[in-house]
């Protein structure tokens, strides 16, 4: 027997509710996905708040909203992972490793987003 799904309207709402409901998650069981949305919320503050291009401002907004994502994708791994059990396994540990090498990653790519627009005026600006 076949599962019914969910179509049009009502499918936009439940996947809406099972997304609030990731969030709700990540927020309370993941220490770095909070770290990672203060973080967020404080760069792209700072991203409004600077004078550069707009395409400037999306670039270094949406690269932390990458953290974010990545994150939540790791999160989901690790809990994956420790749904199948808390044993080691070479295999568990080696999902876990590499989900928090993509975070990793991305917060270089973060940095070097911020880095490379915002370094140059501040070096050039100064002299």
């Amino acid at each position: 027997m076949s599962k019914v799904q969910a179509k049009g309207l009502t499918r936009i709402v439940k996947a809406a509710g099972y997304s609030r409901a990731g969030l709700i998650a990540a927020w309370r069981n993941e220490a770095a996905f909070r770290q990672e949305c203060l973080l967020c919320i404080v760069a792209t503050a700072a991203a409004l708040w600077l004078n550069v291009p707009a395409i400037e401002k999306i670039l270094l907004i949406g690269s932390v909203f990458l953290v974010v994502i990545v994150e939540l994708l790791n999160s989901a791994i690790e809990a994956v992972v420790d749904r199948i059990g808390y044993d080691h396994h070479e295999l568990s540990g080696r999902a876990k490793d590499i989900g928090s090498a993509a975070v990793l990653v991305t917060l270089i790519l973060a940095a070097i987003v911020w880095g490379g627009l915002l370094l140059p005026g501040l070096l050039f600006s100064a002299s």
